[in-house]
């Protein structure tokens, strides 16, 4: 791994399966998907951080959501932008650079290919494109430490303890909570879900 918050591997796997991943699910409205729209102000300005295929934008610009969908992979904010007729901003984590623009961040298991060790950073980027009073939600799977999937794919696997520990340096939140729920991965291999949802102070 590198100092860059993208694992250069996980992003060319995506380049190259832009398509075939974009299309494994439909646009969902999950419970954790309407628990976040459900606690934004209508017409909030809403950043999806890692749209993939844009299928939470879809959801979240049917009630008039002013989405900006962002993804590291070109390819992958190609097949976004074609679904949602809306620009796709082609942009790393690492390179976030807003400044309270946003009431809302959505991060679906995205975050989860940043290593541990520079995930802080990319949080504090978030807390600052964050409006005062903003909500951010983002979905890791849980384990022990940085390893790769069977299809070369980078993830972070924290614990709980230690993505606690991350969030508290990362930035001032006032809120900070993390669930866990059962689920599974892209290779529909059985997998525990951590959940955080954060708020920047008012």
């Amino acid at each position: 791994m590198t100092s860059r918050s993208h694992d250069p591997e996980t992003l060319a796997f995506y380049n190259r399966e832009a398509a075939t991943y974009a299309a494994r699910r439909l646009a969902t409205v999950t419970q954790e998907l309407s628990d976040f729209m459900a606690r934004l102000p209508a017409g909030a300005c809403v950043l999806d951080l890692g749209c993939g295929g844009g299928q939470d934008s879809e959801v979240m610009l049917a009630p008039g959501l002013r989405v900006t969908p962002l993804d590291g992979s070109e390819a992958l904010a190609q097949v976004a932008q074609a679904r949602l007729g809306v620009p796709v901003r082609v942009q790393l984590f690492e390179d976030l650079d807003d400044e309270a623009a946003f009431e809302g961040a959505l991060a679906n298991a995205s975050l989860l290919h940043v290593p541990l060790d520079n995930l802080g950073q990319v949080l504090a980027r978030v807390f600052r494109a964050l409006k005062p009073g903003g909500i951010f939600y983002a979905s890791y799977k849980a384990g022990d430490g940085g390893d790769r999937d069977s299809l070369g794919r980078y993830f972070n696997f924290p614990t709980p303890k230690a993505l606690t520990a991350i969030y508290a340096k990362s930035a001032p939140w006032e809120t900070l909570e993390i669930a866990q729920k059962d689920g599974h991965s892209y290779e529909q291999e059985p997998r525990t879900w951590l959940l955080v949802r954060a708020v920047k102070p008012e």
